[in-house]
């Protein structure tokens, strides 16, 4: 951005130069809409998309100038994260356009956006525009269960979804080779690493992303798991890198890493537009 006021041209072509697809210039009005929520700035994102089409007002660019020097690196990486949705989904696609413009996916997209912060990590922000663009082209679940995709997000940290991503990947492992693909060394079963990885499973059990495997019935019901009674038991408790018990996602756990591990490939239309 250069040091000058911006009237609102200029900075439809700021957004825009950003864009994948110089095709379409409602784009930037797209993202300018998407932003209008976000409370580090929104009423003033708001106002310039309201008065887009409107007489100039006189004071609004030097307000907006203020304003971005704050948040430029937010945006920045907002207006990234929302250009690389636009570029996986079909835009000449007419339900895809209409869900991109609901009342709905405006909602999911200002919650995703609600507490950015620039700050966080390269992970999240991929596994975020993921979401976005597999909100906008599928509908395996509710947008209700999306947004609580979107709190587990914010709420996990990067060690909680690397282990999602092994278990997504590796159906059945256990959690010793869980803990092998994470460090590939062995740590004391007192040590604070053997501590903090109990803790990570534990959070993901009680959250219900992850659990040991059960077997079913044809209908669903879950078998009751028998236990060998007999003298012979181990004086040693479990060890937390466990070699026996096999680990699962969750139905919803699935769906979550679905939605924001498996990443849609470049449209070649938007692409080469």
């Amino acid at each position: 951005m250069n040091n000058k006021d911006l009237t609102k041209e200029e900075l439809a072509r700021e957004i825009d130069s950003l864009l994948p697809n110089k095709k379409y210039p409602s784009l930037a009005r797209f993202v300018l809409s998407a932003l209008g929520g976000i409370p580090i700035g929104g009423g003033v994102i708001a106002a310039i998309g309201g008065a887009w089409s409107e007489k100039e007002q006189a004071n609004i660019n030097s307000v907006f100038k203020a304003w971005l020097k704050i948040q430029e690196e937010d945006i920045k990486s907002i207006t990234k994260t929302l250009s690389e949705v636009i570029a996986r989904v079909d835009i000449q696609n007419e339900n895809i356009i209409s869900r991109v413009q609901s009342k709905e996916y405006l909602d999911i997209i200002k919650k995703c956006f609600r507490d950015w912060s620039a700050s966080d990590s390269e992970d999240k922000r991929l596994q975020l525009r993921n979401l976005l663009a597999n909100a906008a082209t599928t509908r395996i679940t509710d947008d209700d269960v999306i947004k609580l995709f979107i709190e587990w997000i914010d709420k996990y940290t990067d060690m909680h979804f690397k282990i999602i991503s092994i278990i997504y990947r590796n159906e059945g492992i256990t959690r010793y080779q869980i803990w092998d693909k994470l460090y590939d060394k062995e740590v004391r079963e007192d040590s604070a690493e053997a501590d903090l990885f109990k803790l990570i499973m534990q959070d993901l059990s009680i959250g219900h992303v992850i659990r040991q495997y059960r077997a079913t019935d044809d209908e669903g019901n879950y078998i009751r798991h028998t236990t060998r009674k007999g003298k012979n038991k181990s004086p040693y408790l479990k060890s937390a890198f466990d070699k026996e018990e096999p680990y699962v996602l969750t139905e919803l756990g699935k769906q979550f890493a679905s939605y924001t591990m498996d990443e849609l490939t470049l449209n070649i239309t938007t692409k080469n537009a």
